[in-house]
């Protein structure tokens, strides 16, 4: 028994030694095979891969740097006008570096005004003071209490706080300035306005040669100041289009408000940039390329990439015939304003464009604006796209079209003008009671009856008069489907970055589908209007408008290589019938025939086709934020040649009459401009 026990017991333990050994000899066979590899690794690293990891290891250490802002891209009309170009311009400007003290910055801010002549009219009492605070810290310190200071070391106070008490407390009596502290006063301001580290402009404007020597000779000891040239954008058709053409940031680079949508695409916070409108709009085409350099072991430096104007842009506006359309707002508006009864029109829009294509041709929107006794005319181009109105029965074609296809009207039907009462409700009527009419003359004559009952019929309701009217709600929404596919009421997608979509009531009352059928409830902005006369002009098809024509290559002075041309874009087409729209057109063409709504509006030798419109407006006259007068908005959308189309229009001038108002011109003005504006389109576009 014990010779079994004992024999197990060797068996064990040779077995056990066997183990160890086999997992020895696994252990030492995969450290060989780990050191094979790190020795063949590091033989390929250092021996056979040598040189491309030498090269990869400098390739970090080399530094590449950017030029400063390249000019941007110029701007064109559809004939190859130059609108917008660059011309090169001196700068002097500042860049902080590290460690400069504000002593030192008030030291330089003297020296540049012993070299420069500044003008510091825009300097402002705060930023005075401000200057007097850091030239007399130990003086404003004491014009706070021991009992603030305590508050302070409290947190009770904070420094801002305790700047804003100093300043509050600097007397202007205090600040005995000459005409040399001025100047330096506000080159201080200039020189900390902004991004801590980033280039300030001190001056840009009207440098002589003189400074511009004196300063770049003497770069050495004034720290921080350098000279440059630069570019800015220069307008040759000065302030026609001037809005919508947009603006750039000045040489201190992009602006606060669009600092992070800007730097998330790569700029850089001393990078010129579109910040409006059509440069804002395109920013990717016209800005510049810079120059880019790489420096070299030896201190050289070598260009990897030449710099480059940005391309060049072709609008589709005609800068002769915007011109001239300016020209025609501005003169009558200051026409209006001798007339009596005008107090409180102050604005007008039009619009003219290629109904085939969504090409706008010109476009514009004047205000005139009482200043110290005279008035002023100021761009207000913006509103065509911001500035919802009550458009009136402009757009009862649109409506007349949704009730061919809900079956709320039938082609030729005949229907009595009369007045329409629903209980408990002024009357409703049109302008005069035309007696029995068809389709084609209530819209030839703008009858409101007519388009009244169609919406009736449209909401299933069922008529009384001075009976209460019940319709079915989803009538809203059915006009307004359609009126989407006009573009009323929704985006047109004109290439701009601002566009209001208007106001869209939240009633559901029977008498205000009434007034929506008539254009006196939703709100529209004029490019919808512009848009939903173009699809009426196209068969039904809705385009998008656009200004951008065509994109060149920037090369020299003239236009080269074709890099892309902008073709028009079909947004959707309006669901109805052919023979529903036809019907309609032909409505819109009798509107300019003898005793049409039209007539006086545009030369009928141009067979034109279109719809005029009146509506209520509202207004607040004294401010209190409450509407208080009832105002009358004139409207006039038109295409021509009716069987062929080449242009619209579209003028609106809201607020052209008030009730309590006598005048007969006041009312007249949008047939006035509408008349001016078509007959000049014609003149100069055949």
């Amino acid at each position: 028994m014990k010779n079994k026990q004992k024999n197990k017991y060797t068996y064990n333990k040779k077995n056990l030694k066997n183990i160890i050994e086999k997992r020895f000899g696994i252990i030492v066979g995969l450290i060989i095979t780990l050191m094979t590899v790190i020795f063949f690794s590091l033989f390929f690293v250092q021996i056979i891969n040598n040189q491309y990891y030498i090269d990869k290891l400098e390739k970090l250490k080399e530094v590449v740097y950017y030029s400063s802002s390249t000019p941007r891209g110029r701007i064109y009309d559809r004939n190859h006008k130059l609108i917008v170009d660059n011309v090169p311009v001196k700068v002097i400007f500042y860049k902080k570096q590290t460690g400069v003290s504000t002593k030192e910055e008030v030291e330089l801010a003297y020296k540049l005004a012993d070299i420069l002549s500044i003008n510091y009219n825009k300097l402002t009492n705060k930023q005075k003071k401000d200057f007097y605070l850091v030239n007399n810290e130990e003086k404003c310190k004491n014009k706070i209490t021991s009992e603030e200071w305590q508050k302070l070391k409290e947190r009770k106070l904070s420094l801002d706080d305790i700047y804003k008490l100093k300043i509050e407390r600097i007397f202007l009596e205090e600040l005995k300035y000459d005409e040399r502290d001025l100047e330096a006063a506000y080159i201080y301001y200039l020189m900390n306005n902004g991004y801590s580290y980033s280039e300030k402009v001190i001056k840009n404007e009207d440098v002589t040669e003189e400074e511009y020597a004196i300063v770049a000779e003497n770069i050495d000891s004034l720290k921080g100041v350098n000279v440059k040239l630069d570019w800015e954008r220069v307008y040759l058709y000065e302030d026609v289009f001037r809005t919508i053409l947009g603006n750039v940031s000045t040489s201190s680079g992009i602006p606060y408000e669009l600092k992070d949508y800007y730097l998330s695409r790569g700029y850089s916070l001393n990078d010129r940039v579109g910040t409006s409108y059509l440069e804002y709009q395109y920013e990717d085409i016209l800005k510049g390329k810079k120059t880019t350099y790489l420096k070299q072991k030896d201190g050289s430096f070598k260009i990897l990439e030449e710099g480059k104007r940005g391309s060049d842009i072709v609008l589709t506006i005609d800068i002769e015939l915007q011109k001239a359309i300016e020209e025609i707002l501005i003169e009558e508006l200051k026409n209006a304003k001798k007339m009596p009864s005008s107090k409180y029109y102050n604005r007008s829009f039009v619009i003219i464009s290629n109904p085939k294509t969504g090409e706008i041709l010109a476009m514009s929107g004047k205000q005139i604006i009482e200043v110290n006794g005279e008035y002023r005319i100021y761009d207000y181009t913006p509103g065509i796209m911001t500035s919802p109105v009550a458009v009136g029965s402009a757009i009862k074609a649109a409506s007349q079209i949704v009730g061919y296809n809900t079956g709320g009207l039938k082609i030729g039907e005949i229907r009595n003008d009369a007045c329409i009462k629903i209980a408990s409700t002024p009357l409703k009527c049109s302008y005069t009671m035309y007696g029995n009419i068809n389709d084609i003359e209530a819209l030839k004559y703008s009858s409101n009856t007519y388009q009244f009952l169609t919406a009736i019929n449209v909401g299933k309701g069922n008529y009384v008069y001075d009976n209460a009217l019940s319709i079915d709600k989803n009538a809203f929404k059915i006009y307004r489907d359609t009126f989407a596919e006009f573009g009323l009421g929704v985006k047109t997608e004109i290439d701009l970055p601002v566009e209001s979509l208007g106001y869209k009531g939240s009633s559901t009352l029977s008498g205000h589908l009434l007034d929506f059928s008539i254009g006196q409830y939703d709100t529209y902005t004029p490019i919808q209007l512009s848009q939903y006369i173009g699809v009426l002009a196209n068969d039904g098809v809705r385009l998008k408008p656009y200004l951008l024509k065509e994109v060149y290559e920037s090369s020299g002075d003239s236009l080269s290589k074709l890099l892309l041309k902008n073709e028009p874009t079909i947004l959707n087409k309006i669901n109805t019938l052919d023979e529903y729209l036809n019907r309609t057109k032909m409505g819109l063409k009798a509107v300019f025939e003898y005793g049409g709504t039209g007539i006086g509006n545009i030369d009928l030798s141009y067979s034109p086709a279109g719809k005029t419109g009146t509506s209520q407006s509202f207004i607040d006259t004294d401010g209190d934020g409450k509407v208080d007068l009832e105002t009358t908005t004139s409207t006039m959308v038109a295409y021509a040649p009716y069987d062929n189309p080449i242009v619209t229009f579209t003028v609106i001038s809201p607020d052209v009459d008030y009730v309590g108002s006598n005048s007969y011109y006041i009312p007249q003005i949008n047939a006035q401009i509408s008349y001016k504006v078509s007959k000049k389109f014609f003149e100069l576009c055949k």
